[in-house]
């Protein structure tokens, strides 16, 4: 693996699992009767929604902020860390800098709803409200960066980010050596990135199955150019999955093209489907993106059977009212 062209190597995951003891939680990894019956294949769940903050973000971030702390020390983050999220990303920023002593803000639009603000608040940050965009939070961080000398807790494109996600797949292998494949959502490239690193660097065999919206995937039309894009953002179930990877791409652009084997994109429909099918056979309430790996199977039938097959639920970031949406969608 080319340290040169992301940074991302089995050492830096290694080092972000040490960081990490006793900071996030080593998550469980259960086996789906219902799933496995149903694609004949022996179906493992990988709950990052047993993390504090519901979702997987918080592996990355606290890598981040740990590392920072060693490399500078506490003095150098005196300022504070910064982000810009309405969601996961945010609140696992605001946990992480928290549990380790270190200021932070998250920059929100004031068109974010007020329990969002809330959540990230009572998770410990200071959150400032600027703008009617989320374009507009994000120039308060540049500006907070540039003038106040904060530090950006970028969401997915940093090695510490993706090296941090990558502990999921150290844990996949510790619990599962014989693992056939693994499939997760594929947005700015943190996750598939992290995980695939870790999974080729000490299992090389293990099939890396990336998932995108259908629409308005950045990452999936980046790699097909051969470059990163700018592509337009569209509502959706998934919506942890939309946004860009960003036209500068430094780190996971190039993580994603070497580590990834194969992808599929999803319809709305399958993703509703698969939210409603782990509410009703796994007792899971999940969010869109971390239905899409069961989405992905369902849609593309793809052959996994009598393979040992590991789904990445990421978060659990849903509200009642888009579940109501995800269940008229599938007709149940």
């Amino acid at each position: 693996m080319s340290e040169s062209s992301h940074g991302v190597t089995l050492a830096a995951i290694q080092a972000a699992r040490r960081r990490l003891e006793g900071q996030v939680v080593r998550t469980p990894l259960v086996r789906s009767a219902a799933l496995s019956r149903r694609f004949d294949a022996d179906i493992l769940l990988k709950l990052e929604t047993c993390q504090p903050t519901g979702a997987f973000k918080l592996r990355g971030a606290t890598n981040m902020i740990a590392a920072l702390l060693e490399e500078r020390g506490r003095e150098a983050l005196a300022a504070g860390v910064v982000t810009a999220s309405t969601g996961n990303h945010g609140r696992a920023v605001a946990y992480a800098a928290a549990r380790l002593g270190i200021p932070a803000m998250v920059c929100l639009s004031r068109l974010v709803p007020a329990d969002k603000a809330e959540a990230v608040a009572a998770l410990g940050a200071e959150v400032r409200r600027v703008g009617e965009s989320q374009d507009a939070a994000f120039e308060e961080v540049e500006r907070l960066v540039r003038e106040r000398g904060m530090v950006l807790i970028p969401p997915f494109d940093d090695p510490l980010i993706a090296a941090g996600q990558g502990t999921i797949g150290l844990e996949l292998l510790e619990e599962a050596p014989d693992l056939d494949r693994v499939l997760a959502g594929l947005s700015g490239g943190g996750l598939i990135g992290g995980i695939g690193a870790a999974l080729k660097a000490l299992r090389p065999e293990v099939t890396v199955t990336g998932v995108s919206l259908s629409r308005g995937a950045a990452m999936a039309d980046s790699l097909a150019a051969g470059h990163p894009l700018a592509v337009e953002e569209v509502a959706s179930l998934g919506d942890s999955l939309g946004g860009g990877i960003g036209l500068d791409n430094r780190c996971t652009f190039a993580l994603v093209r070497e580590v990834m084997d194969e992808h599929y994109r999803v319809s709305e429909a399958a993703i509703a489907g698969a939210m409603v099918d782990f509410l009703a056979h796994e007792q899971r309430l999940i969010e869109g993106a971390a239905a899409v790996g069961l989405a992905a199977l369902a849609e593309h039938g793809i052959a996994v059977q009598g393979q040992k097959v590991a789904l990445v639920v990421s978060g659990n970031a849903v509200s009642l009212e888009t579940f109501d949406r995800a269940r008229a969608l599938a007709g149940r």
